[in-house]
């Protein structure tokens, strides 16, 4: 007699029901009675467990299918490396989460699943782009302009996307990139992102800058090197009660790593000098008032900055209509000069602005960010100078038409 389908009827949370002895038993005590009252069959019911938890699936079952799918997935979304399916470590989890699930190896999902996936994704998307009135694009490559602008055209024409209906492409500042889309004429819109980076690094260039900050780089490294110095470092927090935060190393690629090294930094200074000034082998690191000075002539310049380049150069929303605002945002409080402004900081305040207003000033583009902010309910014409709020209108009234027009054609 079977004891696994059926074998307990739960009928409170305690108890249950044995049926070959018609007795009641409590949870606490089932499996041991029937180990033991039942010897024979419950250790034929074990091996029918355990054979069945070790049998692999089909690989035409659809549990195997779907994990498959899922790793897949997995693979594609978060840019793993296919081989990661035949790394030890992988595997075992794999086989702890699911022991009968027969994992592919590396090249099935390199030359099966994943260009299966994206002939899948790619066929979803194209049809979803069938009826698309307007769109805009974006680019980077590493070539000659004249290749890059016929390779820019073949992938319109891949995905069936008339050029005429493109509103803009984003670039970064490259020379060859450029070129490009001007041979196409194209409208080209700067990232702002890469913009601000350029006008920020072109308003730092100073001498005394220059040195304050090789003398940051040198504390911060100073600590990253000597486990000592970080507990050295942590014993000096505790004593002036300073946050308990290690410093930051910059990155040479991101303008905001710098700032946020000379942010903490600035927040440390007592216990840095505390730990430096103690060792005669680290005490030329000690920041003079002038270096110190000149580190906060520029953090107070950059730091109302800093969360613009992430916020204005995300991928997952659109942002070309929160560029007027911003632009008008630096130049009207978090650029504008302040009293107790150093001569640095008024410096660096005035080069970001000028630079950003030279790039910007483009009529194609002051187009573009007017029609922008008018669609979005939030700005309309609120950034539009007086004089163009008329033909900006009058624009945007001409497309809707016209795009009425090929919607009733359409149809």
């Amino acid at each position: 007699m079977s004891f696994r389908a059926g074998r307990y009827t739960e009928y409170t949370r305690y108890i249950a029901a044995c049926r070959p002895c018609d007795r009641d038993k409590t949870n606490a005590h089932s499996y041991k009675h029937q180990s033991v009252a039942h010897a024979t069959s419950y250790a034929l019911d074990q091996q029918k467990d355990s054979g069945s938890r070790s049998t692999p699936y089909d690989k035409n079952s659809q549990k195997q299918k779907e994990i498959t799918c899922a790793l897949t997935h997995h693979i594609a979304k978060d840019m793993a490396p296919v081989n990661v399916v035949e790394k030890t470590g992988f595997r075992k989890l794999i086989n702890t989460l699911d022991p009968r699930y027969n994992l592919p190896g590396r090249k099935y999902f390199a030359e099966k699943a994943l260009p299966e996936l994206y002939i899948k994704v790619r066929e979803e998307l194209a049809s979803q782009l069938v009826n698309v009135t307007h769109f805009s694009t974006t680019a980077e490559h590493d070539h000659t302009g004249g290749i890059i602008a016929q390779g820019l055209q073949d992938a319109l024409m891949s995905w069936n996307l008339n050029e005429a209906r493109q509103v803009c492409i984003t670039t970064d500042n490259g020379a060859n990139i450029v070129k490009a889309v001007s041979l196409n004429h194209w409208t080209r819109l700067q990232c702002f992102g890469h913009r601000l980076h350029l006008a920020i690094e072109r308003s730092i260039k100073d001498p005394r800058i220059d040195r304050a900050v090789a003398v940051c780089k040198k504390v911060v490294s100073s600590f990253s090197f000597s486990w000592k110095r970080r507990r050295d470092l942590a014993t000096a927090q505790q004593e002036l009660n300073l946050p308990a935060h290690q410093l930051i190393s910059e990155s040479p690629t991101r303008w905001g790593s710098r700032e946020k090294m000379i942010e903490r930094v600035l927040e440390q200074e007592q216990a840095i000098s505390q730990v430096l000034a103690a060792d005669k082998k680290t005490r030329h690191l000690v920041l003079t008032w002038q270096d110190l000075e000149v580190l906060e002539s520029v953090h107070k310049a950059l730091k109302p900055l800093l969360e613009f380049t992430d916020a204005l150069s995300g991928e997952s929303y659109v942002t070309v209509s929160y560029v007027k605002p911003v632009l008008h945002l630096f130049q009207s409080s978090l650029l504008a000069r302040q009293e107790n402004d150093t001569p640095l900081t008024q410096s660096i305040k005035a080069s970001i602005l000028d630079y950003l207003r030279e790039k910007y000033s483009d009529p194609s583009t002051n187009d573009l960010l007017d029609m922008a902010g008018l669609v979005d309910p939030r700005f309309k014409i609120t950034y539009c100078t007086e004089k163009k709020v008329e033909a900006i209108k009058s624009r945007a009234i001409t497309e809707m038409e016209a795009m009425l027009y090929e919607t009733d054609q359409g149809s």
